[in-house]
């Protein structure tokens, strides 16, 4: 048996198993069952939580049944369509495009890493989509979902390995 968080573009929220929803932004140019490198939108889909990765100098280890690492200054993600890494962490140096997973605007501070264009990875079809922090007054991503902290460290504590998002019209 498999929990699903959905995730519902009409209504810009992030629920899980109705027991409790969350207000959440998605990319800027919408939903897309058709994702594009840089298009700005999110993926329509259902998809596994591969892993979190966390700022353990910022909060403590959180609280999740979810494979947990912490981040560090040389920590990135790969989103150079040219290179053999797309779509994984990587270690900085890096010699191609990347998206650094250590920032100081906190969006980073948890993130988890859904399981989309992974398994295989495919060239071009977009990379480095992630459930985030939001900022205050973020209005949308480029391509990720990202929702406020403290929602973050509630819901993580209840997913599990075998949780998925939904992402729906």
């Amino acid at each position: 048996m498999f929990d699903i968080m959905k995730a519902s573009y009409k209504k810009r929220l992030l629920s899980l198993d109705d027991k409790c929803s969350f207000f959440c932004v998605f990319g800027r140019d919408g939903i897309t069952d058709n994702k594009k490198e840089g298009d700005w939108k999110t993926p329509m889909g259902t998809f596994p939580i591969r892993e979190i990765y966390y700022r353990e100098d910022k909060i403590k280890k959180p609280e999740t049944q979810i494979k947990c690492t912490p981040l560090s200054k040389d920590n990135a993600w790969c989103d150079d369509p040219s290179r053999n890494e797309y779509n994984t962490f990587i270690k900085l140096p890096f010699n191609g495009s990347y998206e650094n997973l250590w920032r100081e605007d906190n969006m980073y501070d948890i993130v988890l890493i859904i399981g989309y264009n992974d398994s295989p990875v495919i060239k071009n079809e977009g990379s480095a989509i992630f459930i985030h922090i939001m900022k205050e007054n973020m209005e949308y991503t480029k391509g990720c979902l990202a929702i406020k902290k403290e929602d973050m460290l509630h819901l993580i504590s209840k997913i599990t390995s075998k949780t998925f998002i939904e992402i729906s019209m």
